[in-house]
């Protein structure tokens, strides 16, 4: 009896010690991985200062690269401010000195005189000017269509002035909805008539697009024919572009002048 007892206090022994190791390795094992653990985080403490250090050196190494750029982009914008200036200066007269047309806008500094909407080369001519400009404006509302602005209507009685508003070869132009210029040629009711219909043209279909995109023988064709422009047979195309707007013209008629040319 006394023999079992100690070899079962040795048996209990055994598998307290066995049991005591695996504790203990598993103990070694958990403190392995806390400074396995700890060493990273050591590391990566090291390492962040080294890559915010080597960032800061790349942007010192770009910013002393782009100094140079930077200093001529600043250089090259105080310079553009004068330049800048220059050019929108000079717009305004190159656009005086080189395409005339513009000076309907102003035209007393081209040397004529204003009175109301009519302007004149020679003071004399004013009366004859303004019953030419009102006998016009009264025929076309009646006829053809309400003018919504009366344009201003710049009246040279002179070869000079003429050329001074680009009127070389032409009898007589409209500037969009803003002015006609008249020249020392066409003095006549029809000339007056026919640029107020391209006045009329314009404010119903817009300047640039009855200009660009309608057909030349409804701008043109329209303005012959409903000023009652004496000449016939005129030139040719006019007189094929006449013909042509006054067929189209029967067809559609004057009530639905407007609607029909917006598809044309």
């Amino acid at each position: 009896m006394a023999g079992a007892n100690r070899r079962f206090r040795r048996a209990n022994v055994g598998v307290l010690g066995r049991s005591g190791r695996c504790w203990r390795l598993v103990r070694v094992g958990i403190s392995v991985r806390t400074q396995i653990a700890q060493s990273w985080a050591a590391s990566l403490s090291r390492c962040r200062p080294t890559m915010r250090s080597k960032t800061d050196a790349r942007k010192r190494g770009c910013a002393r690269l782009l100094t140079p750029f930077n200093a001529n982009v600043r250089r090259h914008r105080l310079m553009f401010k004068p330049i800048a200036c220059v050019v929108l200066l000079a717009l305004p007269v190159a656009a005086w000195a080189f395409i005339k047309p513009v000076r309907v806008l102003a035209p007393e500094f081209a040397g004529v005189q204003c009175h109301g909407k009519i302007c004149v080369d020679d003071p004399t001519h004013l009366t004859e000017a303004t019953t030419l400009y009102d006998e016009a404006v009264r025929f076309v509302q009646l006829n053809v269509g309400e003018l919504q602005t009366k344009p201003r209507a710049v009246f040279c009685s002179t070869q000079a002035c003429s050329q001074s508003f680009g009127s070389r070869s032409r009898v007589a132009y409209n500037v969009g909805t803003f002015a006609v210029v008249i020249s020392h040629r066409g003095w006549k009711p029809y000339f007056v008539r026919h640029e107020l219909i391209h006045h009329l043209q314009s404010e119903h279909l817009g300047s640039l697009r009855n200009w660009l995109f309608k057909p030349d023988w409804f701008r043109e064709g329209m303005a012959y024919s409903m000023s009652e422009d004496p000449r016939r047979p005129l030139p040719e195309p006019l007189q094929g572009y006449r013909s042509q707007f006054e067929y189209w013209f029967q067809r559609v008629g004057k009530s639905r002048l407007w609607s029909e040319a917006e598809h044309l």
